[in-house]
């Protein structure tokens, strides 16, 4: 830890101390204590522990915080609780990105293509995988001012995000390409509920085709309520607070990379969701495969 506060003095004559600490993961008193020489200091056994939590939060890349950083420990073996991995990453200064508060937006429905009824209002969560996808469209910054897009697809039983794509626009194929790659790739039983906003994209043409070829049935949230597709804009919020910190893309080619890797070799594959258990999307589906009737209560 000490390499980090010593760059933090280092760098702040030409940056703030508070912008420093965030990229760095460093809490500020911590930071102000170190320099008044007043750091705690973990001897045996705890400093061993501090090495693991320093460890595990560094391979995350500041996305874990102490309830994460405890079910990881547990799962490798270690016998260890949160209050201790709190009061060690206090110690360490370290601190976990927090993505900002959801605030819903709207989404422009004045399109006079028609609408698909709310199904989700009387469906209770599902017990199985590929019974029911959420849907939604955002932004994503360019470093040149501009914007990409990012549609997504999330199986609402594992969290698992089952298609997605980046484009420098907001045409159909945005939300159509991965969902017709999601059908061929998991080849649901029909009955499959796909569910999304308002948007203009979502009742074109091609969708209803793959709505009739697959027998799907598609659902959307109630005019100007989107809590009803809370979990696609709570996917949203997590993915730029871990992913963007604030900042943007150098280009599509970047965003696409950059998505890529957070979706399909972090998000999907490692990352633990507190709504799963602490575990994985690809462990819950795997796990429901193995042993179905393991996960009926969750």
């Amino acid at each position: 830890m000490k390499p980090r506060y010593d760059l933090v003095e280092m760098l702040s004559g030409e940056f703030s101390v508070e912008t420093l600490c965030v990229v760095l993961g460093l809490s500020r008193t911590a930071y102000y204590r170190y320099k008044r020489g007043q750091s705690y200091q973990l001897t045996g056994p705890k400093q061993d522990k501090k090495q693991l939590i320093e460890r595990v939060f560094g391979e995350h890349k500041r996305r874990y915080g102490s309830r994460r950083i405890v079910a990881e420990l547990q799962e490798q073996g270690h016998k260890i609780g949160r209050q201790q991995v709190r009061m060690l990453m206090k110690a360490a200064g370290l601190q976990a990105i927090q993505p900002k508060s959801f605030v819903p937006r709207t989404t422009d429905s004045r399109h006079g293509k028609g609408y698909w009824p709310n199904l989700l209002l009387d469906l209770p969560l599902p017990l199985a995988p590929d019974l029911v996808w959420v849907s939604d469209i955002t932004y994503l910054p360019l470093a040149n001012g501009e914007w990409v897009y990012l549609g997504s697809w999330m199986d609402l039983f594992s969290r698992r995000i089952v298609g997605w794509r980046v484009d420098d626009n907001l045409e159909d194929a945005l939300i159509l390409v991965p969902l017709r790659a999601a059908l061929q790739t998991r080849q649901p039983a029909a009955g499959l509920v796909v569910h999304s906003d308002r948007g203009g994209q979502y009742v074109s043409k091609e969708v209803q085709e793959l709505v009739n070829l697959w027998r799907i049935r598609p659902s959307m949230s109630r005019a100007d309520d989107p809590y009803d597709n809370a979990f696609a804009e709570s996917f949203w919020s997590r993915l730029k607070a871990e992913l963007l910190e604030g900042g943007c893309f150098l280009s599509v080619d970047d965003a696409r990379t950059e998505v890529f890797e957070y979706i399909e070799c972090y998000y999907n594959r490692v990352r633990k969701h507190s709504s799963l258990g602490y575990k994985s999307p690809e462990r819950i589906k795997n796990e429901y495969y193995t042993n179905p009737a393991s996960l009926v209560c969750r």
